[in-house]
């Protein structure tokens, strides 16, 4: 059984517009966010001088990161990738956002990094004196765009 020419265009013309959907599929750009940073709505509610470790952590939640050498501080980050469709994903941006803490676990210091052309800024600041403590520890964070790849967070 053989198909006349006529069912043979309709199957091409089915596959071709499959094929060109399937192609426009391929190249549309698929973004995901990792972690977690507090909106600006959030932050405002912390008071600093007067605020603690535990008034915050029931206003914004606890971060999964918190200072290396004591702990003097909260850092929230969250990392946006790009991938267009089989290509290696790309980190396109990172949100950093430091609770900087005294001995007494008062809040000392709110502040919001970000990525300008590569370099890392201070997009918000709310201080109680001009001593930054955390900023080593965000340049390392920030250091690292490119070094990683996403699907070494998921086991």
């Amino acid at each position: 059984m053989s198909m006349n020419s006529a069912a043979m265009g309709r199957v091409t013309l089915r596959l071709l517009c499959a094929l060109a959907l399937f192609s426009i599929a391929a190249c549309s750009n698929i973004d995901r966010k990792h972690g977690y940073v507090p909106l600006d709505e959030e932050l405002d509610q912390i008071v600093v001088g007067v605020d603690t470790v535990d008034t915050v952590a029931e206003l914004v939640g606890r971060p999964t990161t918190s200072g290396i050498l004591s702990d003097s501080g909260w850092y929230y980050v969250e990392s946006k990738f790009r991938a267009y469709g089989i290509r290696e994903r790309k980190e396109i941006d990172r949100q950093v956002v430091a609770i900087s803490f005294d001995e007494a676990g008062v809040v000392e210091n709110i502040e919001r990094f970000g990525l300008e052309q590569g370099k890392v800024i201070a997009i918000s600041r709310r201080v109680t004196e001009s001593n930054i403590k955390g900023i080593t520890f965000v340049r390392q964070l920030f250091g690292s765009i490119g070094n990683f790849a996403a699907d070494q967070f998921v086991n």
